[in-house]
């Protein structure tokens, strides 16, 4: 197999370590043979060093090969799937820097056994393969475990966002002029700002925004968005150029995921719009105020969330990357489904998965998702409103949330709504809090006898409640079955071993009599 030049290093000493342990030899006595030092050829196993012509020449008669075989960028199956994944786009693109490893660590899977460890590789590729995991699926997983290593929160950029509002004299109020925010695009930043409906392309239609790599560069912006989309796309754009974020996508949401960098720069830049528009310090003063009641309030959620003309998406997720610093609730999940008006599917098109418990996350099930979930149950009910006309309010509904596997309440949270670019579908936006005591101290309406409290699971498949106790239910719970039969069996056999035995301790005991 061919490998790229980057990974010369990496071969080598994967090549000579092979050949090293296939002659049962030590270090030492290849070191003595080669007349090279152990800790030199230790760091070429290591891949961390090339050894010249020459010392490879040395190596080569020490373990009785040819010098072509060692140093040939051709493997053996034994070591294929290690460079199968080194060259692979996994690899290429994932952020390893940001987990304080690097592709070499990954070679040390061969410590021991080359032979083991390509084929746990090979078996990780194919099970990428199978469930139709892509390089992108991999860079937004790692963006999404970068962002639970932070607690979603960024100081940096709650700085920046600061330093901005100081810089252009932009008072701190719930709503952000947006006309001013347009100005400083135009006039300081030097871009040219278009709204359009992409009439001629239908296609594109379903896009936010478009940027043009043009002189001068230019945005397009989707005239069918609401008045606070587009502000958030403005302030997306003033957050790349502030930040200094070069590398970045041309289209708002993702048709082509190039790099980690890509994707990085957007959750920046998406961070940056979102602390400028839904100010950190005026919302943490209305959140305190919102948790004191006694009682749950939807209306005034909502009315909360007008105050600074934000969408529920922008709000709730503003939401999960302030409550877990500010107010201690770690505990957290972000789920955004969508769902056809006149289709049972609910694809997650956005997750972030902060507890402990399993919630849905979108890759490879090809499963149901538990219709008791809010988010879909009131996805359900809009569905079911819109028979009788167009509905243009965003539903509001809270549930305790109790899991039937692990026994953990959560309190979430969910608004539904149409969105605005795609005719017939509709969105929900959910976020979730653990219910331990740093949430009952915080939010006095945790335990609102108003709010029903409702168990859920993650899937039909996988739950244990019979039909009679679900009327929700979608689909047999056949891997739940499946799993209780694997421990009755496992259950059985163990009981079967224990008689057997105890049946041969009786009979040794009888010819001991």
């Amino acid at each position: 197999m061919e490998v790229g030049g980057e990974n010369i290093r990496l071969i080598l000493g994967l090549k000579l370590k092979q050949f090293r342990l296939k002659k049962e030899m030590q270090l030492k006595v290849l070191a003595e043979k080669s007349g090279l030092s152990i800790s030199f050829l230790s760091e070429i196993e290591k891949g961390k060093k090339y050894p010249k012509p020459e010392k490879i020449m040395m190596l080569a008669q020490a373990l009785d090969i040819s010098f072509d075989e060692l140093v040939s960028l051709k493997v053996d199956e034994e070591l294929s799937g290690l460079t199968s994944l080194l060259n692979s786009p996994f690899v290429k693109e994932f952020p390893f820097e940001l987990f304080g490893i690097t592709p070499r660590d990954l070679m040390d899977l061969a410590k021991d056994s080359s032979a083991k460890a390509g084929a746990f590789i090979r078996t990780f590729l194919e099970i990428g393969e199978s469930y139709d995991m892509r390089v992108e699926h991999f860079l937004l997983a790692a963006l999404r475990s970068y962002q639970k290593i932070h607690l979603n929160y960024f100081e940096d950029i709650e700085k920046a966002v600061i330093r901005f509002r100081k810089e252009n004299r932009l008072p701190v109020e719930p709503l952000l002029d947006v006309e001013q925010l347009r100005s400083i695009f135009i006039n300081k930043y030097h871009f040219a700002l278009e709204e359009t409906t992409f009439d001629k392309f239908p296609e594109l239609q379903g896009f936010r925004s478009i940027w043009l790599d043009t002189e001068p560069p230019k945005l397009l912006v989707n005239k069918n968005l609401l008045p606070s989309q587009k502000a958030f796309i403005l302030g997306r754009e003033v957050g790349y150029s502030h930040l200094n974020l070069s590398e970045r996508a041309k289209t708002s949401s993702w048709l082509k995921v190039e790099s980690f960098e890509q994707v990085l720069n957007n959750f920046q830049a998406s961070y940056f719009a979102g602390a400028l528009l839904i100010n950190r310090s005026l919302l943490q003063k209305d959140l305190k105020r919102f948790f004191k009641k006694k009682k749950w309030d939807g209306q005034a959620f909502l009315g909360l969330m007008k105050k600074y003309d934000a969408t529920p998406e922008m709000f709730l997720y503003r939401l999960s990357q302030l409550i877990p610093k500010l107010f201690n609730l770690r505990e957290i999940y972000y789920l955004r489904f969508n769902n056809q008006a006149d289709m049972g599917r609910y694809p997650l098109t956005k997750e972030l998965n902060m507890s402990r418990v399993r919630v849905p996350h979108g890759i490879g099930l090809n499963e149901h998702y538990c219709r008791r979930w809010l988010s879909i149950s009131l996805l359900k009910e809009l569905a079911a409103k819109q028979q009788a006309g167009p509905v243009s309010e965003i539903l509001i509904s809270a549930q305790r949330s109790h899991f039937i596997r692990g026994g953990d309440d959560f309190f979430t949270l969910t608004l539904a709504r149409p969105l605005a670019l795609t005719n017939g579908t509709n969105s929900s936006i959910s976020i979730g809090f653990l219910i331990n005591e740093e949430f009952k101290n915080t939010v006095s309406f945790w335990n609102d006898s108003a709010i029903p409290k409702v168990e859920v699971n993650e899937t039909c498949e996988r739950c244990e409640l019979s039909e009679a106790q679900c009327s929700d239910r979608v689909a047999p719970p056949d891997l739940f079955l499946q799993e209780q039969n694997h421990l009755q069996r496992e259950q059985a056999l163990e009981k079967f071993i224990g008689e057997m035995k105890g049946d041969r301790e009786e009979n040794r005991e009888e010819n001991r009599e």
